[in-house]
Protein backbone atom coordinates (compact mmCIF):
# COMPACT_ATOMS: atom_id res chain seq x y z
CA UNK A 1 0.00 0.00 0.00
CA UNK A 2 1.27 3.14 -0.78
CA UNK A 3 0.95 5.99 1.38
CA UNK A 4 0.11 9.56 0.12
CA UNK A 5 2.39 12.24 1.36
CA UNK A 6 1.06 14.89 3.94
CA UNK A 7 -1.00 17.39 2.52
CA UNK A 8 0.13 20.62 2.48
CA UNK A 9 -1.85 22.02 5.11
CA UNK A 10 -0.74 19.26 7.37
CA UNK A 11 3.46 20.19 6.40
CA UNK A 12 2.90 24.11 6.83
CA UNK A 13 0.90 23.92 10.27
CA UNK A 14 3.72 21.62 11.38
CA UNK A 15 6.47 24.42 10.32
CA UNK A 16 4.59 26.53 11.62
CA UNK A 17 4.38 25.58 15.23
CA UNK A 18 8.53 24.50 14.84
CA UNK A 19 8.74 28.18 13.98
CA UNK A 20 6.36 29.58 16.94
CA UNK A 21 8.60 27.48 19.59
CA UNK A 22 11.62 28.69 18.65
CA UNK A 23 9.97 32.19 17.76
CA UNK A 24 8.80 31.44 21.96
CA UNK A 25 12.41 30.65 23.36
CA UNK A 26 14.39 33.17 21.00
CA UNK A 27 11.48 36.06 23.45
CA UNK A 28 12.35 34.33 26.83
CA UNK A 29 16.48 34.50 25.68
CA UNK A 30 15.98 38.11 24.38
CA UNK A 31 14.11 38.84 28.08
CA UNK A 32 16.54 37.36 30.34
CA UNK A 33 19.09 39.61 28.62
CA UNK A 34 17.35 42.47 28.69
CA UNK A 35 16.89 42.00 32.57
CA UNK A 36 21.23 41.29 32.83
CA UNK A 37 21.43 44.28 31.30
CA UNK A 38 19.04 46.38 33.55
CA UNK A 39 20.72 44.66 35.94
CA UNK A 40 24.30 45.58 34.96
CA UNK A 41 23.34 49.27 34.34
CA UNK A 42 21.17 49.57 37.64
CA UNK A 43 24.51 48.95 39.29
CA UNK A 44 26.70 51.18 37.12
CA UNK A 45 24.07 54.20 38.93
CA UNK A 46 24.67 52.81 42.22
CA UNK A 47 28.31 52.92 41.80
CA UNK A 48 28.16 56.51 40.57
CA UNK A 49 25.91 58.16 42.81
CA UNK A 50 28.57 56.42 45.88
CA UNK A 51 31.29 57.86 43.64
CA UNK A 52 29.55 61.58 43.89
CA UNK A 53 28.75 61.12 47.69
CA UNK A 54 32.54 60.26 48.87
CA UNK A 55 33.77 63.22 46.31
CA UNK A 56 31.34 65.74 47.94
CA UNK A 57 32.13 64.44 51.66
CA UNK A 58 36.21 64.76 50.45
CA UNK A 59 35.92 68.16 49.21
CA UNK A 60 34.00 69.20 52.00
CA UNK A 61 36.39 67.86 54.03
CA UNK A 62 39.18 69.65 51.97
CA UNK A 63 37.45 72.91 52.06
CA UNK A 64 37.08 73.19 56.18
CA UNK A 65 41.49 72.19 56.46
CA UNK A 66 42.12 75.06 53.84
CA UNK A 67 39.58 77.21 55.79
CA UNK A 68 41.34 76.25 58.98
CA UNK A 69 44.82 77.18 57.43
CA UNK A 70 43.59 80.51 56.29
CA UNK A 71 42.01 81.27 59.89
CA UNK A 72 44.90 80.36 62.01
CA UNK A 73 47.33 82.41 59.61
CA UNK A 74 45.22 85.35 59.63
CA UNK A 75 45.36 84.99 63.31
CA UNK A 76 49.44 84.63 63.57
CA UNK A 77 49.14 87.87 61.27
CA UNK A 78 46.85 90.02 64.01
CA UNK A 79 49.39 89.24 66.21
CA UNK A 80 52.34 90.33 64.10
CA UNK A 81 50.18 93.69 63.84
CA UNK A 82 49.97 94.27 67.53
CA UNK A 83 53.04 93.25 69.46
CA UNK A 84 53.11 94.88 72.15
CA UNK A 85 49.42 92.99 73.22
CA UNK A 86 50.41 89.21 72.08
CA UNK A 87 50.11 87.87 75.82
CA UNK A 88 46.58 88.98 75.99
CA UNK A 89 46.26 86.62 72.96
CA UNK A 90 47.14 83.23 74.89
CA UNK A 91 44.53 81.23 75.85
CA UNK A 92 40.99 79.92 74.44
CA UNK A 93 38.50 82.72 76.11
CA UNK A 94 40.69 85.53 74.78
CA UNK A 95 37.60 87.87 75.05
CA UNK A 96 39.66 90.81 76.65
CA UNK A 97 41.37 91.37 73.53
CA UNK A 98 39.37 92.25 71.04
CA UNK A 99 41.21 91.39 67.73
CA UNK A 100 41.13 87.76 68.98
CA UNK A 101 37.77 87.66 69.94
CA UNK A 102 36.81 88.87 66.24
CA UNK A 103 38.69 85.85 65.14
CA UNK A 104 37.34 83.18 67.32
CA UNK A 105 33.88 84.32 65.93
CA UNK A 106 35.09 84.06 62.67
CA UNK A 107 36.27 80.91 63.37
CA UNK A 108 33.07 79.55 64.79
CA UNK A 109 30.93 81.32 61.26
CA UNK A 110 32.93 79.41 59.05
CA UNK A 111 33.98 76.07 60.21
CA UNK A 112 31.40 73.74 61.58
CA UNK A 113 31.41 73.92 65.35
CA UNK A 114 34.71 75.65 65.34
CA UNK A 115 36.69 77.14 67.61
CA UNK A 116 40.31 78.55 68.61
CA UNK A 117 42.77 78.94 71.00
CA UNK A 118 46.25 79.93 71.25
CA UNK A 119 48.96 79.49 73.17
CA UNK A 120 51.77 82.11 73.56
CA UNK A 121 55.18 81.91 75.37
CA UNK A 122 55.72 85.50 76.13
CA UNK A 123 59.72 84.99 76.94
CA UNK A 124 60.37 83.15 73.65
CA UNK A 125 57.86 84.65 71.50
CA UNK A 126 56.53 81.08 70.53
CA UNK A 127 52.55 80.86 69.37
CA UNK A 128 50.73 77.63 68.89
CA UNK A 129 47.53 78.30 67.13
CA UNK A 130 44.51 75.28 67.30
CA UNK A 131 41.87 75.48 65.19
CA UNK A 132 39.26 72.94 65.88
CA UNK A 133 35.93 71.45 64.45
CA UNK A 134 33.23 68.75 63.64
CA UNK A 135 32.29 67.35 60.64
CA UNK A 136 28.99 66.78 59.40
CA UNK A 137 29.12 63.00 60.08
CA UNK A 138 30.59 63.87 63.71
CA UNK A 139 34.41 63.30 63.30
CA UNK A 140 36.73 66.50 64.98
CA UNK A 141 39.16 67.50 62.49
CA UNK A 142 42.07 70.02 64.62
CA UNK A 143 44.58 72.12 62.43
CA UNK A 144 47.56 73.09 65.23
CA UNK A 145 50.40 75.41 63.50
CA UNK A 146 53.45 76.95 65.90
CA UNK A 147 55.15 79.99 64.63
CA UNK A 148 58.02 82.33 66.75
CA UNK A 149 56.83 86.23 66.94
CA UNK A 150 59.33 88.39 68.24
CA UNK A 151 60.41 92.00 68.00
CA UNK A 152 63.47 92.57 66.02
CA UNK A 153 66.13 93.86 68.18
CA UNK A 154 66.81 97.66 66.73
Amino acid sequence: MKTSPPSRALASHRLSRATMSCAGRARGIALIEVLIALLIFMLGVLGMVGLQATMTRAQTDSKSRADAAYLATELIGRMWGDLTNMASYNGSGCASQTRCKEWQDKVSQMLPRGTGAVTVASSSGDVQVTVGWTMPNGDTRQYVTSTTITKSAN
